[in-house]
């Protein structure tokens, strides 16, 4: 009398009663490479999410950057007016072209390896003695930064993302 559950039933469907393995090529008939596939797609997704994440975070990061350097080219500009002397009396006013050396030499880093352009001028005020270019206690004192970002994100085509910064300040000696 023969056992109803005996081992050869029992066995899995991937052997044979007999034992043996079945040919891979049967046994490929299934989903056990859809796994693998899935995981390659959304691999190259996530990594271009990350990459691109990373790449808006530096662009964020550089904004702030020129920002502040907008800012330091005004202060150093606001206190080198025209009636600016240093402690011995040598007068120490600054020109256009000093300021946008200072500027580009603050030593700020620049990611990516965009272009940096600095324009400071003295547009002139509202006060009489603010002509445009005039360096007179009271007159305004202008610097733009701009600088433009590369953008490099994979699977993306190439683009340049152009950032500026203005700041505006008043001369104080």
């Amino acid at each position: 009398m023969r056992r109803k559950n005996s081992r050869a039933e029992r066995l899995p469907d991937r052997m044979s009663r007999a034992g043996r393995r079945r040919p891979r090529w049967k046994r490929a008939c299934g989903e056990e490479g859809s796994a693998l596939v899935e995981f390659a797609l959304m691999l190259s997704v996530l990594m271009t999410f990350i990459f691109g994440l990373i790449e808006v975070s530096m662009a964020l990061f550089m904004h702030q950057v020129i920002a502040e350097e907008a800012r330091e080219g005004t202060r150093y500009a606001i206190v080198r007016g025209a009636t600016c002397q240093t402690p011995a009396g040598a007068s120490c006013t600054t020109t256009v072209a000093a300021v946008e050396s200072y500027v580009a030499s603050t030593g700020w880093p620049t990611i990516g390896g965009g272009h940096l352009a600095v324009n400071a001028s003295f547009p002139g005020g509202l006060a009489s003695n603010c002509a445009a270019g005039s360096q007179n206690q009271g007159c305004p004192v202008q610097v733009t930064v701009t600088y433009g970002f590369p953008l490099s994100i994979p699977m993306i085509p190439k683009s340049t993302l152009t950032m500026s910064s203005n700041s505006v300040m008043y001369i104080v000696q």
